[in-house]
């Protein structure tokens, strides 16, 4: 991860339901999320989009949260369980140099990837990672802050997504964000 890794008590900030306001994780993610699908959430803070994402997929549903930051992840347990959605959520620390889904791969229907990839010190490792957990056919919501990232900086992340065996499908629009939806290729390149 860079420098520049969101502290931990940011978290609360971010978590509080007036960012409902710009950006509603339910109208947000109805359109690619369905009941029974497994979600991989990297970076998910204390949970803004997590119990939205929880709630979307239902019972026979599964979201991977993963962090690096244990704070971050034990406010997100905290609430998870007041909200009755901890059994639908594995909560994993990743550490700076892998998200730690070796057990997952090709298992993954969705990946929710909001402000976060920005903070990671090698992007193109996290596509890598994400095309591998991801089944043929999966969807990346790519969401980057307009403000923390610059246009060049976020074409090279879609560069970088293209190289591990994404492609753009569609450009949502998401406040304050730069945004698309990739779709993971049936033939990923090698790493």
């Amino acid at each position: 991860m860079s420098g520049r890794v969101c502290p931990w008590w940011l978290g609360y900030f971010l978590a509080s339901p007036i960012r409902r306001l710009w950006q509603d994780p339910g109208k947000l993610l109805a359109p690619y999320i369905r009941e029974g699908m497994t979600v991989l959430e990297p970076g998910p803070g204390m949970g803004f989009f997590t119990r939205e994402l929880a709630r979307q997929v239902g019972p026979a549903g599964h979201v991977i949260a993963v962090d690096i930051q244990p704070r971050m992840l034990k406010e997100l347990k905290r609430r998870l369980s007041h909200a009755g959605l901890a059994n639908r959520v594995d909560a994993r620390l990743a550490t700076e140099d892998s998200l730690g889904l070796s057990d997952v791969l090709g298992t993954v229907d969705f990946t929710l990837a909001f402000a976060m990839v920005h903070e990671m010190r090698d992007s193109a490792r996290f596509f890598a990672e994400a095309a591998r957990a991801s089944k043929p056919g999966a969807h990346l919501l790519l969401a980057e802050p307009s403000g923390h990232v610059a246009s060049e900086k976020f074409q090279k992340e879609l560069e970088e997504a293209a190289q591990a065996g994404f492609t753009v499908v569609e450009r949502p629009t998401i406040g304050h964000c730069q945004a698309v939806i990739l779709r993971k290729n049936s033939e990923v390149p090698p790493s």
